[in-house]
Order: structure tokens, then sequence, then C-alpha cells
């Protein structure tokens, strides 16, 4: 059965444009559709929906304009300082990391933006940053630290913020309402959130960063 196929047999409303590849079901325990993002992806909705993801060292920021009543969640992660990533951008790593940093957060506010969200509504709730990469133990600090100095150069409300420890989170985000529930992670029986994380960082180290992006 094709995506399209089973989220037509499900009921599912179609996505914003853009957003068709990401992961829609509906999740019977909440009774609610759901959207769930996997490390370098963000989703923007106007519906009822709730959108989920797991981070380990990663960051998410939930991001909603109350008023317009479209809002979205992001997961994403600094690429790691190695000299030969350092010569392929032919730039300094923090400033390659910081504009990376930038591309990830910026677009999805420009998504927001678009369908009518306005930048002094914002409300952001931060989350993530574990300190869970054991031969990277300065990852998540890194994410923790870029995206604090993020919100606050572009003056942004953050409403509430859970990071670092050594935990994973599972993370479910309501937009529409602006309710986040964050549950830690205590027992892992398999290695799955740090081999996508590993694989997620390799995959940064190996692409040019993207260039600058123009807010609305």
């Amino acid at each position: 059965m094709t995506v399209t196929a089973l989220r037509r047999k499900e009921n599912l409303l179609p996505s914003l444009p853009g957003f068709e590849a990401i992961n829609r079901y509906r999740d019977h325990q909440h009774d609610v559709v759901a959207a769930k993002i996997l490390p370098g992806e963000y989703y923007v909705t106007q519906q009822d929906e709730m959108i989920v993801t797991v981070l380990g060292s990663c960051i998410s920021a939930c991001i909603r304009d109350p008023v317009a009543r479209i809002g979205g969640m992001n997961h994403f992660m600094l690429p790691v300082a190695t000299e030969e990533n350092k010569n392929r951008w032919g730039d300094s790593y923090l400033s390659a990391a910081t504009r990376y940093g930038n591309y990830a957060m910026e677009h999805m506010i420009n998504d927001i933006l678009k369908y009518g969200g306005r930048r002094e509504r914002l409300e952001v709730k931060i989350t993530g940053g574990g300190r869970v990469l054991a031969q990277m133990t300065d990852v998540g600090l890194r994410n923790i630290q870029f995206v604090d100095e993020y919100v606050r150069t572009e003056s942004l409300n953050v409403v509430s913020r859970d990071v670092g420890g050594n935990l994973p989170r599972k993370v479910q985000y309501f937009p529409l309402s602006g309710r986040a529930r964050v549950k830690k992670i205590i027992s892992m029986h398999n290695n799955t959130i740090i081999e996508r994380e590993n694989n997620y960082l390799h995959s940064l180290e190996q692409k040019p960063v993207a260039g600058e992006v123009e807010l609305f």
C-alpha cells in the first residue's frame, strides 16, 4: 500500500505543501494525527496534530503563533569540527556551524511566517541536548549553547526550556494548544537513538553548510 493510500485509509487531511514526505499516522492512544520527525527534519501545521520525535544530543525547537494558530517543531544538530570539513567549508568551524544552525531554525520560522505567523507573537519551547554520544561529550552542550544564543539574538519569546542531562527524551508537541510533553527515556533496550544521531552527525560532516536564509 502506498503512503498516499495509507493516509487516505486513515482519513488524514493533507499536510501543508512541502511536508508530504513526513511520516504521518493516526495515534490511537491520543486520538490525534501525529507527524514523526527524524534528525534533520521539521514539520509545520495548521491542523490539530501532534508532532513527535526522540532526542539524544539533538535539539528541538517547538515554535507557534497562538493567534494565527500555526506552529511546528524541528530536530537538528550542529556539525562537529574536523580538519577535513574545516578545509571543505573554507571557513572557521564556529562560523560554519552557526550558519548551519541558523538554516535549521530559519527555514521552519519562515514557513510559520509564510502562513500568517508574526515574529513578535512566536512562542518557543526548547528541549534536547542530552549527553548521550559518549565519544563526543560536548555535542549536546554546543547544541544548547547555539539555540540559546539564537533565540537571544532573534529576540524570540522562550516560554519553557528542558535541556541537558544524560538521558534521551521523547517529545510530543501540540502546536495549536502549545502543549508539550517531554518524557525522559531511562531504559533503552537498543542503540537506535544513538546510532541514528551518529549517522546524522556523519552526514553533516560530509556535506556543505547551507548559506544564508532571509527571514520574512
